[in-house]
């Protein structure tokens, strides 16, 4: 590994507490431990990192011991949380080289994907197993060293997102990293690395392998970070939104829906740049409303349907998405609600204004609306008339607006525990 003196690159003061400790008790007890990943590139970048991990030559069992309160999550990949004051520390034992392992602890599908990995190794085999170059790099803070022997600060340097190894058999590995390539592009304002982006054509088929419920968790770390405008253009652009969302893709056929989705999600970027909350229900709901439209069009030009076309279309390509993306009843009723009340909007009807306009879901699809009339200027009445509403009858307002986090699973389960 080569070293590089870290109180030239990065601020030690911006260092967690926390995470020293646990590096500082670790080698108290004779073991190797580095602060790892995101945090390091981030403190490279002038940026204060959200969360600290630490890689350690300790077995997880071998934390644990040391640390109270200590616990051992995942079975794919086990980790340690070390609790430490306020802090949870991300612990993990240095991942080894898994091939030819015929033992339980590594577990590899036909085509190649890991289905379990606890094999332990070494420093440098923890490193070439890191998904990125610019993650895989390793701080000592009692020494104030960096290691890192894969160019991982050359690459942050230049701005340069790229696989370790050979990108198509990592993304074969786990195809999810493709989705993380794309991801730290759009997050840190990167360039993708030219092996590792043409490798990303031949394999995007790999993520239609992933658990529909995985994808749900990745499309919330694509989109709820405060960066998915950008992520959104990487995903098109790279063929990856497909696997993910195909019906939404369909609809970019029409012009005006990639406008409308990108600025659902700019606004939702800024409100979380103000630290406003956000909802996946109303970003999600934006995203498949042109989808949404484009079907409600085809049923109501069939004349074989029962009830609002825009219903019947809605949960059609709710059952469709559900079966990429596992979207939880908790956001993907709220979606619903919203797309449903925009022909009721479009109406204009003044007999039900204040039945209309205290629904629950009303300021959401009140809030797409105002997007769709920037795209359809026909709707520039319609909008109109919901503002003038707004103003006679503010008491009334449906409560919760587009970006205010549904709380309905949570109080039934309060309600549950209550004796």
């Amino acid at each position: 590994m080569q070293k590089f003196d870290s109180s030239t690159l990065i601020d030690h003061s911006a260092l967690s507490r926390g995470a020293v400790a646990v590096v500082e008790r670790l080698c108290a007890h004779e073991h190797s431990a580095y602060i790892v990943g995101g945090a390091v590139r981030d403190l490279l970048l002038r940026q204060r990192p959200k969360d600290f991990d630490v890689a350690t030559d300790a077995t997880p069992e071998q934390v644990v011991a040391l640390f109270k309160g200590a616990r051992i999550i995942g079975r794919r990949f086990q980790i340690v949380h070390v609790r430490m004051g306020r802090e949870i520390i991300e612990v993990t034992t240095f991942r080894g080289d898994h091939a030819g392992d015929s033992s339980t602890l590594s577990k590899t599908s036909q085509n190649g994907r890991l289905l379990r990995d606890n094999v332990y190794g070494t420093l440098d085999q923890d490193a070439a197993r890191r998904d990125l170059t610019i993650n895989a790099m390793y701080l000592d803070p009692i020494n104030k060293i960096i290691l890192d022997d894969l160019g991982g600060l050359e690459d942050v340097k230049r701005r340069i997102v790229r696989i370790i190894g050979d990108p198509a058999t990592r993304y074969r590995e786990d195809p999810v990293r493709m989705l993380r390539v794309v991801r730290f592009a759009a997050k840190l304002g990167f360039s993708v690395d030219s092996d590792s982006l043409r490798a990303i054509s031949a394999c995007q088929h790999l993520l239609n392998d992933i658990p529909a419920a995985r994808l749900f968790d990745e499309t919330l770390k694509l989109f709820m970070a405060g960066y998915a405008a950008p992520t959104f253009e990487h995903l098109v652009s790279h063929n990856l939104l497909s696997p993910l969302f195909p019906d939404a893709v369909n609809s970019l056929t029409d012009e005006s829906a990639q406008p409308l989705i990108v600025k659902a999600m700019s606004n939702t970027d800024a409100r979380i740049a103000r630290g406003k909350p956000v909802t996946p229900a109303f970003l999600l709901g934006a995203l498949l409303w042109p989808a949404v439209h484009c079907r409600s069009d085809e049923i109501a030009r069939s004349g074989n349907h029962e009830g609002a076309p825009v219903q019947a279309a809605g949960q059609q390509i709710l059952m469709n998405t559900v079966q990429h993306v596992a979207i939880p009843k908790r956001f993907s009723i709220p979606m619903k609600e919203i797309w449903d009340l925009q022909p009721r909007l479009e109406k204009c009807a003044s007999k039900r204004v204040t039945s209309i306009i205290s629904l629950r879901r009303f300021r959401a699809a009140f809030d797409l609306l105002l997007l769709r009339a920037e795209q359809e200027p026909t709707l520039e009445q319609a909008v109109t008339f919901w503002e003038e509403q707004q103003q006679l009858f503010p008491d009334l307002v449906g409560s919760q607006p587009a970006t205010e986090i549904p709380t309905r699973k949570r109080r039934t389960r309060r309600r549950k525990n209550t004796p």
